[in-house]
């Protein structure tokens, strides 16, 4: 069993079933739905709602900061009461596009934290090419209150990495990892603590080698894995194990909905 810790499933409307029942015969068997909108919210639910294997999140992606910028704590926490919503998210920081101003995406960012530490539900972070602004919010906030994160699709420096760590994050690669070019980021998965280690597609987007260039999709998770036990110098069935377990440790929310039955 893989756990694909997150993936876009909005993005599949046209071939919903298809996906999943790929996704069924690669082993992925359970998936996060991101938001990447506050104001979206009904449609990762509908889509949890739909389909058992599915959980979703709510949050503001920092690409979308300047989209929401009023969304308050509240409103957040409101929408993580529904029983299939696991985690808040993705929010963070993304400075390689020039979209909206740091300062928008900080407020938002911490918006989530807020709603994160209140809830008691992880948050999934975004971070890109934004090392320091989120290493030093992140020492800031969690000083004000711990809450539980995860550094989703990891393509930043190493100093993030073990800062995360430090304050008891989890971290979770991608496809970016298959990549020719990810030497980097092959060294620090090897290094990241094993109980700290989650897989996941960021589907459509970053379809791993070596279906590199095709649309991205769960049951890809399977590809990640690979060369993420590999890396570890463990078969894959041991990592599957592994990350399976830190994924109902980190969304705990997930792991009582399994015992209740399949999900639901």
């Amino acid at each position: 069993m893989l756990v694909d810790s997150h993936c876009h499933l909005d993005y599949f409307a046209n071939d919903f079933d298809e996906v999943m029942a790929r996704a069924e015969a690669a082993g992925v068997t359970r998936m996060v739905t991101i938001a990447t909108n506050v104001r979206k919210a009904h449609v990762y639910r509908e889509i949890a709602e739909r389909d058992p294997r599915v959980w979703f999140t709510v949050g503001t992606h920092p690409l979308h900061a300047g989209e929401e910028p009023d969304v308050t704590v509240d409103e957040i926490v409101a929408l993580a009461q529904h029983p299939r919503c696991v985690g808040i998210g993705e929010a963070g920081l993304d400075y390689f596009y020039d979209k909206d101003p740091p300062e928008v995406q900080q407020a938002v960012f911490r918006t989530n934290i807020a709603a994160a530490r209140i809830t008691g539900l992880p948050l999934v972070i975004h971070a890109r090419k934004a090392d320091d602004d989120m290493i030093a919010i992140l020492r800031e906030e969690m000083a004000k209150g711990a809450f539980k994160a995860l550094l989703h699709c990891f393509s930043s420096g190493a100093e993030l990495a073990r800062a995360g760590v430090e304050l008891g994050l989890y971290v979770s690669f991608s496809g970016i990892l298959t990549f020719p070019k990810s030497e980097d980021i092959r060294a620090i998965a090897a290094e990241v603590p094993a109980d700290r280690l989650l897989v996941e597609t960021d589907s459509p987007y970053l379809a791993p080698v070596p279906v590199r260039g095709k649309r991205c999709e769960p049951a890809y998770t399977a590809h990640t894995a690979r060369v993420l036990a590999e890396v570890r110098g463990m078969d894959a069935a041991a990592l599957a194990s592994l990350t399976t377990d830190n994924f109902f440790r980190l969304f705990d929310k997930a792991a009582a909905l399994e015992k209740a039955g399949r999900g639901q």
